[in-house]
């Protein structure tokens, strides 16, 4: 079960890389934080790859006074993402011509939410910008959409001010992506493994710590 959990995360996080790649090729606008992430590109001329995983550290940061536990999932997808999207930009076009940019930017949407359904679907630790959003909520006691709108409108911003890509593919993707991921997470859920009959038994005769 773990080799499945483990080999679901990678494939997951790698299909991430990759679809983040094919949004920059697409030119259509990217997601909230990836906004952010080719702003910041932008003014430091550093790979998008390198940025996404130096802003994946600075959040973790963030989660100690949150008091959040990384997982090994938390970790890959900190260092994976962006490995893949750096090498997604080496494979891909650009395209210039409407057609291929919608078709692009559709192909991203569908391969984002594969990506995501796998990575969560193998539950072994959120990503860095998810755990931020779960642990303000815990923190805080106000509701996930609240927090996780708050996140996404400041870095949106952020990352528009300093040159990153707002534009159609920034709605489609917030439209998309969330039904998307609750019509496929099903399909990639690892679940929990059933206690055969004489574990049970023996948990229910075996006294607690």
């Amino acid at each position: 079960m773990m080799t499945r959990r483990i080999t679901q995360l990678l494939i997951g996080l790698a299909m991430y890389g990759i679809s983040l790649a094919m949004f920059i090729r697409a030119g259509l606008g990217l997601d909230p934080w990836d906004v952010f992430h080719q702003g910041v590109s932008e003014k430091t001329g550093y790979s998008m790859g390198i940025v996404v995983i130096a802003v994946s550290f600075l959040v973790l940061l963030l989660w100690i006074p949150l008091r959040q536990m990384p997982g090994i999932g938390t970790l890959a997808n900190a260092v994976l993402v962006g490995l893949f999207a750096d090498l997604g930009l080496w494979l891909i076009p650009e395209f210039s011509h409407l057609g291929g940019q919608i078709a692009m930017l559709a192909g991203a949407v569908i391969l984002n939410g594969i990506a995501s359904a796998c990575y969560i679907g193998a539950r072994l630790g959120p990503g860095a910008r998810d755990g931020l959003m779960t642990g303000l909520v815990r923190r805080t006691g106000w509701s996930v959409r609240l927090v996780r709108t708050g996140i996404e409108v400041v870095v949106l911003a952020v990352g528009w001010l300093l040159g990153g890509s707002v534009g159609v593919g920034t709605v489609v993707y917030a439209l998309a992506i969330g039904p998307i991921v609750q019509l496929l997470l099903p399909r990639f859920m690892v679940l929990e493994t059933t206690p055969t009959p004489a574990r049970t038994e023996a948990a229910q005769v075996t006294p607690a710590a």
